[in-house]
């Protein structure tokens, strides 16, 4: 069982995403304060949660601080929506970064694609789902047996739902994920990847439905 560090100075966000995290599989340590966080951090820490507006010393020098101590994955949660702020986390060693509020279910995709990164590389480079196999090492994908041509974001889009076969990718997610943070994406960029990568889907096995849209919020393979 994976141990997630919560540093979230807010008791009542702390506890949800205790509760959170604790419903879905893992242990978890929480924090109220940055140097309380550096504290608690230790090797059985295979990740961390680290809200930026914390009291007294800045975000920026506690993700250097945990980086040095040990080096997990850190995903940034903060209402702060600018880009360019973005981009100086990342520099100084955060691996992603989530902006409140969120979905639940976007976090636990976030924290499962950090966690996969972060694993020893011995793992299996392929997917499958229903008669989907990818290979992820030979960027190929066949459906019913049959080799489909991808783009390089179609293919990205569809690594990104079968790697989360139980939840919802939401579109923020995606953005993030196949478009790399790019200004280019948007709903409609979005939308028009989905209805590409379905009929190509159809066209392989015209009897299967695997992708379905939740409204509002994003996709997941069909259950």
């Amino acid at each position: 069982m994976k141990t997630i560090l919560i540093i979230e100075d807010d008791a009542e966000i702390n506890d949800m995403l205790r509760i959170l995290l604790t419903q879905n599989g893992y242990r978890t340590v929480s924090a109220y304060s940055g140097t309380e966080g550096i504290l608690a951090h230790s090797r059985e820490i295979s990740l961390i949660l680290l809200d930026l507006m914390l009291p007294g010393r800045s975000g920026e020098d506690i993700i250097r601080e945990l980086k040095e101590k040990h080096n997990v994955p850190v995903i940034v949660t903060s209402a702060i929506h600018d880009v360019n702020k973005k981009v100086d986390l990342f520099a100084l060693g955060a691996d992603d970064y989530i902006t409140k509020p969120f979905h639940n279910e976007e976090l636990l995709a976030r924290i499962a694609a950090r966690m996969r990164n972060s694993a020893e590389p011995a793992a299996s480079g392929h997917l499958t789902y229903k008669d989907i196999v990818m290979d992820k090492t030979a960027f190929s994908v066949t459906c019913n047996g049959t080799e489909m041509e991808l783009s390089k974001h179609e293919f990205a889009l569809l690594q990104l739902l079968l790697e989360n076969p139980n939840r919802t990718c939401t579109k923020s997610l995606i953005y993030d994920t196949v478009w790399d943070y790019e200004n280019s994406a948007d709903d409609n960029t979005l939308n028009v990847h989905i209805s590409k990568l379905r009929k190509k889907l159809k066209e392989c096995n015209p009897d299967a439905e695997y992708i379905e849209t939740v409204w509002g919020i994003g996709y997941r393979l069909k259950k």
